[in-house]
This record gives C-alpha cells, structure tokens and sequence, in this order.
C-alpha cells in the first residue's frame, strides 16, 4: 500500500475520461488500497483513480465519522436519480481548501462490482449520494468546480497556481 500524488485542478489529466475495468486482478486490488492509504492520509471522504493519475473507473468513498468503512465501486454508473435537487457545499482533493455550493439529485442508485467482480446496486442518500456523484463526474473528466460561473472557476485556477507558485 502507498500514498499516490494527487492531481490538482486545472490540471489537464483531470479531464480524461477513464476506461472500464476488465481485470479483477492483484494489481487492481492494489491500486484500490493505495487509493484508499491516499485517500485517508489527504484526508478526504472519497476519491476516484483519475485524481490519482490511473485512469480507469474505479471509486473509494468513506464517508463514516470513524473512518473505517471503506466503500468500493469498480465501473460504477448511476442508474437512476430520485428527489429533489439539493444543493450542499462541496470540496475536492484535487481543488484543496476551495469549497463551493453545488446542486445534485438528492437520492441515486448506483450499479457497480466490488473489488473482486462480484456486482451489486446500491440506493445512495444523502453525503453518500453527492459524494458518488462528485467521484463519477471525475471518472467522466469532470471536477466538481465546472458547475460554478465562469468568473469563480477563474478566480479558483488563479488562487491554486498561486499557491503552487508559492510552495515552489
């Protein structure tokens, strides 16, 4: 298991569009508990391969108080949306220290397979439900500050090269 660079926003590599997994395989098994050591090292509540540069579909999402009910969704596709739009404020690793408001449908199910092939479907409410989303956006080469107005996606790249800028 190791922490894996995170990509950041605007880099270009956060657009690509990720493959589906074919292989339920040791490597991929591997790659789900680096994301995983990454993901909680940042700490964050759930990312997606493309963050970390892999692009294939693949999802871990933790959104326990304690940590520690690890969530995996291998090809994941959102099969269906109920409710009402909600809006709720959103952060990403690879956007760090930005959060802004975005709406989503409040409730989705979601097919995928686990880490080992086996299929199922999950019915997702709540901080679960945005957080699926958010991650599949990444998959599909979307970072969640594309819902924002032109001027704040802007004034976002301008304040993350600067810090980049700056830890140089």
């Amino acid at each position: 298991m190791a922490v894996r660079p995170i990509l950041r926003f605007p880099d270009e590599r956060l657009h690509t569009v990720a493959r589906r997994v074919e292989h339920f395989d040791d490597a991929l098994r591997q790659l789900v508990a680096d994301m995983a050591d990454t993901m909680y090292r940042a700490p964050g509540i759930g990312l997606a391969a493309t963050q970390i540069d892999v692009h294939l579909r693949v999802i871990v999402i933790d959104v326990s108080e304690t940590h520690d009910r690890l969530q995996v969704f291998i090809n994941p596709e959102i099969i269906g949306e109920d409710g009402e739009r909600r809006v709720s404020e959103e952060g990403c690793l690879s956007v760090p220290g930005i959060y802004e408001e975005v709406e989503r449908p409040e409730r989705v199910r979601v097919r995928a397979f686990d880490e080992h092939g086996k299929p199922f479907t999950l019915e997702a409410s709540g901080l679960l439900a945005v957080c699926l989303q958010h991650e599949i956006d990444h998959l599909n080469g979307r970072v969640f500050v594309q819902y924002l107005s032109r001027l704040k996606q802007n004034r976002i790249r301008t304040r993350l090269l600067k810090q980049v800028r700056e830890a140089a």
